[in-house]
This record gives structure tokens, sequence and C-alpha cells, in this order.
């Protein structure tokens, strides 16, 4: 059982994710949006780096191959929502990854869950797909392919980073050496595809960015911090309740339905998760 301040800790996370994520949607142009995320969370590290202990060397490594894959997944993330609703595309993001990390820390982590476990692996994946799919079909299937993969990415990122962090030996130099070099990829990846649209951006729109960014350091920040302290499965089932919290965003800012169907899902889902986190 996770404790209740790693309870609420990683729940924090999941609101606050779901937040930084729905601002981002809102953004138009997603090359733009990437590169706002980048600047947001380079200055929310910048501070982390200067106040924390810096990290081992043995956690190095997982920095640079989560760096990596994180690019990926900012990549993928921006392409689903360009082509798909967001009540629609976060929970099928999210979801996949429980599942995955699950197995993932089994065979590299060598942390296996109970039966319990198991049986939340089931619930969660049956709430999951029809809070995804809720009685409709996606409009696109690039949609469908940008957001399962997105899911990927989020599980192998959290199984290198749950390793990672536990070697750095310092949660806050892990996640702010994390964040500022991603970001810094992030923004110089932006100027090179849209250098003119990123440094000519609204103010509003600009201001939104960042603090999505700044935003997602935070939420990645508590969850870096929970894996600590925590194994990595509940962990990361009990961080995907973000899904719920992005539905209700999705229903409520950006209009997009939220029937008796998906209320139901929604809290399968939360059984699950409780499940999972026994």
């Amino acid at each position: 059982m996770l404790s209740p301040a790693l309870t609420l800790a990683v729940l924090t996370a999941a609101i606050v994710h779901a937040v930084w994520n729905a601002i981002t949607h809102g953004i138009k142009d997603q090359v733009v949006a990437f590169g706002l995320l980048g600047a947001g969370g380079a200055l929310a590290a910048i501070p982390l780096v200067a106040l924390s202990r810096a990290p081992s060397t043995a956690s190095w490594p997982y920095i640079a191959a989560s760096v990596v894959i994180h690019l990926f997944y900012t990549a993928l993330l921006m392409r689903s929502y360009r082509y798909g609703e967001f009540s629609q595309v976060y929970p099928l993001a999210r979801g996949t990854s429980p599942l995955v990390v699950t197995v993932f820390s089994a065979v590299f982590v060598h942390e296996r869950p109970s039966a319990l476990g198991l049986a939340g692996v089931v619930v969660v994946s049956a709430g999951l797909a029809t809070l995804t799919f809720g009685g409709r079909r996606f409009a696109n299937r690039t949609a469908v392919i940008a957001a399962a993969g997105t899911g990927l990415t989020i599980a192998s990122y959290t199984v290198v980073d749950g390793v990672g962090v536990r070697a750095a030996h310092s949660p806050g130099g892990y996640t702010g050496w994390l964040m500022l070099i991603q970001s810094t990829d992030m923004i110089v990846i932006a100027l090179v595809i849209r250098r003119r649209e990123f440094l000519r951006q609204r103010p509003s729109i600009a201001t939104r960015g960042i603090l999505a960014g700044a935003l997602s350091l935070v939420a990645y920040g508590l969850v870096l911090w929970a894996q600590t302290r925590g194994a990595l499965a509940p962990i990361a089932a009990l961080r995907e309740t973000s899904v719920i919290f992005g539905a209700i965003i999705g229903a409520v800012f950006f209009r997009e339905p939220f029937g008796r169907t998906r209320v139901v899902a929604a809290i399968v889902v939360a059984a699950g998760i409780v499940m999972l986190s026994g």
C-alpha cells in the first residue's frame, strides 16, 4: 500500500498534469506549444538545479535516455492533440501506461504486483477503454496511433526515471537537470522548425504555454519524489487518475461530451486504481 503522503503527492501530480495538458491542448500551433512548454520547463528547472544537490554519476545515463524518450513523448502528444479530442486522446495516452509499466517494472526492476494488483490492471483496462471511446468513434486514426505511441513512451520514461532517480540520491537534482536539458532541446527544436511563429507569439498564448511548462515540472517532480519511496507500478497507476480529471476538464472547458457511460467508466477506473495500489 502507498502511504497517505505518497498518495496525496501523486494525486496532486495527477491534477496538475491534467491542467497543464488542457492548457497545451488550447494552443493551436502545436510546434509553438512544444517550444513554449520547453521555455516554461527551463525557467522552472533553473532554481531547482541551483538549490538541489547534483545527481550522482550513476544516474546520468538514465537522465540522457529519459531526455530522448521525453522528446518523443512530447512530439507524439502534440500530434495527438492536433488530430483528436482532448477527452479521448488524453485518457488513451495516459491509460496505456499503467499496463506497460506493470510489465516493465516486473521484468526490469523485479517489482511484481500482487494478485489484487493484477486484477486492478484488468479493471483499469476495461474502464479506460470505456472512458476513451465512450460510445463514440475517433474521428482520426492518426490521433489513435499518436496517443497509443504516447502511452508507450510514458511507460518507458516512467521505468527509466524510476530507476534513475533512485540512483541519483537527489530527487530535486535529478528532476531539475532532466527538465533543464529536455526543455532546452524543446526550445531549440521549436526555433528550428517555427522560429518566426515561436518568437512572435501573442503574449497571452506565450504566458499560457510557459505556465504549462512550469506546471509540468511540478507534476513530474512530485511523481519522481514518490518513486524514490514506493513501487513503480502502483504509483504509475495512481498517477493515471489524471485521466478522470482530464475527462472532466474536456467536458467543462472544451464542451466535449461526457455522458452517463463515461461517468461509470471513471468510477471503474478509480476502482481499478485502488486495486493496483493495494
